[in-house]
């Protein structure tokens, strides 16, 4: 049986909780307390060195980060239809994927997370100050280079989606007008109502 390893509501692991929601798949999840350091100590530590959220245990062995732990769930779930089969069309969804994880995640970190970036108290402040014109951007690549409409891909939902999902929803707080984006703000609301992100949704209340 697939293990989940997830944070506290809000974090990233929220967009793979979602896909094995969606996928039907039998799975369980493990919450960490990441408040109390729960990530960093040493049980999490042997299966992800990297003390971060999600980690996919699997009977082959561990998966960590986004992108590749979507990427299996579709693949080991077809008959749900989470991922395109053409060569082409599969590397487009990956190349989204990967703009969220390089790009868009860490401008958003940029704001609560300086310090993994600098230790000077002046240069983290001075980060936080260019989240929300480097998010902003990131929304509009998004809107307009990036998302088809319904869904990212278009009319095919994917493992995609619930990605872009968790980062919508980082949005707001960055200081991003989601007023100016409406394919993105109608793709927040949408996946909003599916079943499976409700049930999802109400099981971090």
């Amino acid at each position: 049986m697939l293990e989940l390893y997830i944070g506290n509501a809000g974090t990233s692991s929220l967009a793979p909780h979602i896909a094995l929601e969606e996928a039907g798949a039998t799975y369980t999840t493990v919450r960490l307390d990441m408040a109390h350091g729960e990530h960093k100590k040493e049980p999490y530590l042997k299966l992800n060195p990297k003390a971060r959220v999600p980690t996919l245990a699997t009977d082959r062995g561990v998966i960590t980060e986004i992108p590749a732990i979507l990427l299996y769930i579709a693949q080991t779930h077809p008959q749900a239809n989470l991922a395109p089969t053409d060569p082409f069309t599969l590397a487009q969804l990956q190349a989204f994927t990967a703009y969220l994880c390089s790009t868009v995640h860490p401008a958003h970190a940029h704001r609560m997370r300086g310090y993994r970036w600098s230790d000077d108290p002046a240069v983290i402040e001075a980060m936080k100050l260019k989240v929300p014109q480097n998010m902003t951007d990131c929304a509009q690549i998004i809107e307009t280079e990036y998302l088809e409409g319904p869904w990212v891909m278009g009319s095919q939902y994917t493992i995609a989606d619930p990605y872009l999902f968790v980062m919508a929803t980082y949005m707001a707080g960055d200081g991003v007008d989601l007023s100016k984006f409406p394919k993105l703000s109608a793709h927040k609301a949408a996946m909003a109502q599916r079943p499976a992100v409700k049930e999802v949704l109400a099981s971090y209340a």
